[in-house]
């Protein structure tokens, strides 16, 4: 099989998986929406747009974290053994990094319409923040699913996840609500815009050649 075949049937398999069970995403979401309400509750309806925009990509942050997790740290060792044999190690980390970054645009998308429901719309450019929020969750998955295949071969793994996530994740996330916070007051791409636009492209991959490259030495272990 080709490298592409190979990513192809594994994201496949994951997707199956995911649609066959359920309960992953449907409790993901539901943490989404019941952070959101509470944070509704909390505030009255009297937020600031600053405030609006970092709790946004915080809740956004800790949801995808829950939703990389099981990428590798919830399978069993049984189960890496025959990935191991069955296709390479670039078309595994691949077809992890992909189901994310599908799971991860249904999870912002679904996070942007219960916060505009909630908490109000502050957004003055809409098209800035949508693209902010694209390559925000596609950042997000491709860290996050490097950062599981990491943890997962360590014994206390959801702790070293959790340990390597945040410190790794928040350049990324100090730009994206840099560049979220221009959309609050903007509706045009001025230079700063694009500056921290193509620092978000770039760290994404930057995340993703590196995962190609090394993640077979760590598959190997």
């Amino acid at each position: 099989m080709t490298l592409a075949s190979e990513i192809k049937a594994l994201f496949t398999k994951d997707l199956k998986l995911e649609l066959r069970q359920k309960y992953a995403i449907n409790s993901i979401i539901l943490y989404v929406v019941s952070t959101v309400f509470v944070a509704y509750l909390a505030y009255q309806g009297d937020i600031e747009a600053r405030s609006w925009n970092v709790l946004f990509w915080i809740i956004l942050l800790f949801a995808a974290v829950n939703a990389a997790t099981k990428s590798f740290v919830q399978e069993r060792p049984a189960r890496h053994l025959y990935y191991f044999w069955l296709s390479s190690p670039q078309a595994i980390i691949m077809a992890k990094m992909f189901y994310n970054m599908l799971l991860m645009l249904l999870l912002a998308g679904i996070t942007y319409v219960v916060f505009l429901l909630f908490l109000g719309n502050f957004i003055v450019g809409h098209l800035l923040f949508l693209t902010a929020l694209i390559f925000g969750a596609l950042g997000f998955a491709s860290t996050l699913t490097m950062v599981s295949a990491i943890a997962s071969r360590s014994d206390n793994n959801f702790s070293l996840m959790a340990i390597l996530s945040f410190p790794l994740m928040l350049p990324f996330l100090l730009s994206l609500i840099k560049l979220s916070n221009l959309a609050l007051s903007q509706s045009h791409f001025n230079l700063l815009a694009w500056q921290l636009l193509s620092i978000v492209v770039g760290l994404n991959l930057i995340v993703i050649i590196l995962s190609f490259i090394l993640f077979p030495y760590l598959w190997k272990e």
